[in-house]
This record gives structure tokens, C-alpha cells and sequence, in this order.
């Protein structure tokens, strides 16, 4: 060949590195492909992970197209299933309707009525469920007619079950929506039953009983029930207590509450709280100076409402008499 031995054997080198060069190429190729299938695999659907319905969220925005996860939950929900698993479909369902707006959005008040169906299951954890599912949909504006008609039910499960966490559930759903005319009737049935989950040791539910409470006062046809309700001295949950305090010291003010003459048992609301042995004033005074300044506005607020009406002013004698530091211009 005439070829020295040097001249072959630098030959193999090149032909060595070319080798390897390739050889290393492809080993980086072949990761490169691992690497992005890797990033392309997903692990399949679990609708009992949050994660997993937050991917749908993400993929539905991010494609514009419908999961299909809320329907598929839905139409499950429509099988025999356990208890346990019915309670479980309808936390997903809740957040499903939280997540996927449009989803939410398309469906039907056959939807509402399903699960206001789930009511009525014997097992609480269904109707705790049921409740937060209804709450979720009441916040799109087209079911909230049709959830207001399972409000008479709600203060049924509430003032006959005690389950803390069903009083909540209930009552943040009753909180979410106005409260049509038709259900008042039923509201005054179950007063002494928001008045004892009011003087529960459970704060979550103290603090929804005496928002929808304070709602309530604001109803001429329902006050008189609120102030002759059956009640023990407020607690202190201070703010809420006290816009509460205020309302239906407004509301017995009105001209319209005035004309007529009522009458209190001496347990009352209204003797608790307006009553000739109240200690109201003393606490409203304390909390003047609370740290919390909302608390020291909302006391003076209440202060101001305790004070004759502004059309009797003119006459002082007019006003009640009571053994509070108010009569003495204090």
C-alpha cells in the first residue's frame, strides 16, 4: 500500500473520534427524545385531585374546549352509588363548578335539581356536600332562582340535625343569596334553632347564625320573632354581635315597629339586650376603647341607635326609663 506504520495508525485515530463523535451524538439525540417524552406524558385523570382538576382547568383556557369533567361528574352522580361515594362526586362537582366557569355555565336547572336531590340522603357528609355544591352554582346568576326553591328545605336540615358543619354549609348558602318572601313563614319556626347554633361553642357557625341574623333584622314582618326569641345573653363575637345589636335597635325605632304594642317574655331577645336589667350599655361602654378599632366604631354606633327615636326627641318624657348609664345623659 505504501503506507508507513505511522501514517496507518493516525488513520485509526480520526476514524476512532468519528466514531465516537456519532456514537455521542446519538446518545444525545436518544436523551433529548426521552427528555420530551417524558414532558408530553401525563398520568391519567383523578377527580379526586385538586391538581388533577386544576390541570383541566389550565388545558380547557388554555384549548378553549370543554374537559367534559363536570358533565361525566354529574351523570355519575345519577348511578347507585355508596354514601361515601356520593359525597366524594360531589366535592369534586364543587369544585369543578369553582374551576371550570364555562363548564359550570352550560349547565342546566335539571343539574340544581339533582343535586338538591342529594338533600335528602340519609347520610350527613351527603347533605354537607350537597349544600357547598348548591353554594358553588348559586354563584351564577341563572340557577340562583332555582336554588332559592331548596331554602325552606335547608332550614329544615339546620334547625332539626345538629352537625356543626352541616349549620355552617346551611347557613353560608343562605348567606350567599337573598331570602325570598315565601320562606319567611318557615324562618320564624326555626328562630330558637339560629339562636341556640348563636350560643353554640363553634365560632364558624356562631359568626354565619348572627350574619344571617343581622339580615333578617332588616325585615319589618320578621323582627318582632328575632327580639321575642328565647335567647341568653350575646357573646363575644364583639363586631358581628354589635351590627347585629344595632340593626335591631334601628328596627324597633321605625315608626313602622312603634305603632304597634308589643310584648316580650322576660327570657327575650329584646329584654336582653333593651330591657330594663340589660346590661348592654356598661359593655357598650367598655368597648369604646377596645383595641380593635371597628369594635370602637360599631359601639358607637350602637350607642347612637339606642337613643329615642329622632322624632321624640322633642319629648323627653316620651322616652322609656331604664337602669342604664344612657338616661343620666352620660
Amino acid at each position: 500500500m505504501g503506507k508507513s506504520v505511522q501514517q496507518c495508525l493516525g488513520q485509526l485515530d480520526i476514524r476512532k473520534s468519528v466514531v465516537g463523535l456519532a456514537t455521542g451524538a446519538g446518545a444525545i439525540y436518544l436523551l433529548y427524545k426521552a427528555i420530551r417524552a417524558g414532558i408530553k406524558c401525563q398520568p391519567p385523570l383523578c377527580t379526586t385531585s385538586p391538581i388533577c382538576i386544576a390541570r383541566l382547568a389550565i388545558e380547557r383556557e388554555r384549548h378553549g374546549r370543554d374537559s367534559g369533567e363536570l358533565r361525566r361528574l354529574l351523570n355519575s352522580l345519577e348511578c347507585k352509588q355508596d354514601e361515601y361515594a356520593r359525597s366524594m362526586i360531589l366535592h369534586s362537582i364543587t369544585r369543578c363548578v369553582y374551576l371550570l366557569e364555562a363548564e359550570a355555565s352550560a349547565c342546566t336547572t335539571d343539574d340544581i335539581v339533582l343535586v338538591g336531590l342529594m338533600l335528602d340522603d340519609k347520610d350527613n357528609s351527603v347533605k354537607i356536600q350537597a349544600l357547598n355544591t348548591l353554594k358553588a352554582f348559586s354563584g351564577i346568576r341563572k340557577f340562583r332562582l332555582k336554588i332559592q326553591e331548596h331554602f325552606i328545605k335547608v332550614l329544615e336540615l339546620i334547625s332539626t340535625i345538629w352537625d356543626s358543619d352541616l349549620h355552617v354549609a346551611g347557613l353560608r348558602l343562605l348567606n350567599n343569596l337573598p331570602l325570598p318572601d315565601f320562606v319567611h313563614p318557615q324562618l320564624r319556626r326555626v328562630m330558637p334553632a339560629l339562636m341556640e347554633i348563636l350560643q353554640s361553642d363553634y365560632i364558624l357557625a356562631q359568626v354565619q347564625a348572627i350574619r344571617l341574623l343581622s339580615y333578617l333584622a332588616q325585615k319589618n314582618d320578621l323582627l318582632y320573632d328575632i327580639l321575642n326569641c328565647q335567647a341568653a345573653q350575646p357573646g363575644s363575637l364583639l363586631f358581628e354581635v354589635l351590627v347585629f345589636a344595632e340593626r335591631l335597635s334601628e328596627g324597633r325605632n321605625t315608626p313602622h315597629y312603634r305603632a304597634v304594642k308589643w310584648h316580650y317574655n322576660e327570657q327575650s331577645l329584646h329584654e336582653a339586650l333593651f330591657g330594663d336589667e340589660s346590661r348592654l350599655a356598661d359593655r357598650l361602654l367598655a368597648l369604646v376603647i377596645h383595641p380593635e378599632e371597628e369594635v370602637q366604631i360599631q359601639a358607637c354606633k350602637v350607642i347612637v341607635s339606642l337613643q329615642c327615636p329622632q322624632h321624640m326627641r322633642v319629648r323627653p318624657s316620651s322616652c322609656q326609663t331604664s337602669h342604664s348609664y344612657f338616661n343620666n345623659g352620660e
